[in-house]
């Protein structure tokens, strides 16, 4: 888990990166909850979602937004932090230019994130987003949503209502030519602070779908 630097649109970007075995690795780039918050790449969350993606033989990087940690700037609201997480999949991709695939992980200000990214990246053929902070943000931006992907919420979270996040899960699923799945975990807040073992147990499985699917004779004709 070697600690790595790269430049992000306001200084140097700390992260931590793991290097596929294969060539063709695929990459899944992991994204830390709201800095203002005390969010950081090290957030349990974050942490398990990176090693999830290391045990599946992706290349995998997840860093600290500006302002967090050894990272330069200051906090921007989301519009920088979306510049710096493009600016951590363009490093991902010079230094893995064969990868056969891309994944984006965020949770919570990450998980809003992540989505924005996908809008602008092509590339990004699949999304894990837990507990996404639709009520606090707008997240209309997905129209359509261009990936398939896991919505992961907890029904006792108090920061945002699982309601608000079923209806955006609603929404999306709606789409054509994707399938959002949308998991809820009974009793969990939304830090998953007892229910973390759980969390990764449902990211694997739906993981295991997935790129079963994409490895598909189907799929690849």
């Amino acid at each position: 888990m070697p600690e790595v630097i790269f430049n992000g649109p306001e200084g140097r970007l700390e992260g931590r990166y793991h290097h596929g075995p294969t060539d063709n690795a695929p990459l899944a780039l992991i994204l830390h909850p709201d800095p203002n918050r005390g969010g950081t790449m090290n957030n349990k969350v974050a942490y398990n979602l990176y090693h999830l993606f290391v045990r599946r033989g992706f290349s995998v990087l997840r860093f600290n937004f500006r302002g967090v940690g050894r990272s330069q700037g200051s906090y921007d609201q989301g519009q920088g932090e979306l510049s710096d997480a493009a600016s951590a999949l363009d490093w991902m991709q010079t230094i893995n230019p064969n990868a056969s695939a891309c994944w984006i992980a965020g949770f919570s200000f990450g998980a809003w994130i992540g989505m924005q990214l996908l809008m602008r990246r092509p590339e990004i053929n699949g999304f894990i987003s837990i507990a996404p902070p639709a009520s606090q943000h707008d997240f209309s931006f997905l129209a359509p949503c261009p990936s398939s992907g896991l919505i992961i919420h907890g029904d006792r979270d108090t920061l945002v209502p699982e309601a608000a996040v079923a209806k955006l899960a609603a929404k999306l699923a709606s789409q054509k030519n994707i399938a959002v799945d949308y998991s809820v975990i009974e009793g969990a807040n939304h830090f998953f602070a007892e229910h973390m073992e759980i969390l990764t147990g449902r990211i694997d499985a739906y993981l295991d779908q997935a790129l079963a699917d994409d490895l598909s004779p189907a799929a690849a004709g």
